[in-house]
């Protein structure tokens, strides 16, 4: 039976990238719709910081990082400065139909080789590299600015916190290290549905910080 899922992803986010390196883990069925988000906007919605702006989280995000690739044997290597605005290459990608080989180059500039892009002559090695014409025509469009935005507020609307996440059956999954969890989901839909897994959704709060 062929099933679908919706992916949103934030090229800033490595574990994005470590995760979209482990597709070939899914089941050939499952259709991928990739939904490029702007990661900063739900950390606006959320109120909270993302872990590279945390000083030792960062070190730590980018040793793990490093660390897990490897294990993986996936190729890796931080760009020369993180986090970056992804804007233009989230709206680039946008532009380009957000295709599966369009999203696999660009991660492979960023993560795989470790390439700047939130200067203008790295981010014009991209273009070069995607072999895009008219490209400041391209992303600024109104039409693709608008689509953008449509996307990181249906990713608020529905629970979205982080990337990467999946969404199947209105069920999300964030983060490269549920994946276990999301192959279990398609080999039994009925996963969550037991009485204590029930319970944890109305356990109530004891405790809350003040904002």
């Amino acid at each position: 039976m062929i099933r679908s899922a919706d992916w949103y992803f934030d090229f800033v986010s490595p574990y994005s990238y470590l995760q979209f390196k482990h597709f070939h883990r899914l089941p050939a069925s499952l259709e991928i719709n990739l939904v490029p988000i702007l990661f900063a906007g739900l950390l606006n919605h959320w109120g909270h910081k993302g872990p590279a702006e945390i000083p030792s989280k960062r070190v730590e995000m980018y040793r793990y990082c490093h660390w897990y690739a490897s294990r993986l044997g996936v190729p890796f290597r931080t760009p020369p400065a993180h986090p970056f605005n992804p804007l233009k290459v989230l709206r680039l990608t946008m532009a380009l139909n957000s295709d599966h080989k369009t999203v696999e180059t660009i991660f492979d500039h960023i993560w795989g080789q470790g390439h700047d892009i939130h200067s203008e002559d790295g981010f014009a090695s991209l273009v070069d590299r995607l072999n895009v014409a008219d490209v400041d025509q391209k992303i600024s469009s109104a039409g693709v600015k608008q689509a953008l935005r449509d996307n990181t507020e249906q990713a608020v609307a529905l629970g979205i916190y982080g990337t990467p996440t999946f969404v199947i059956d209105d069920v999300l999954f964030w983060g490269f290290d549920r994946m276990e969890m999301l192959l279990e989901y398609l080999d039994d839909p009925g996963l969550f549905e037991t009485e204590e897994m029930d319970r944890l959704a109305d356990i109530p709060m004891a405790a809350e910080r003040r904002r």
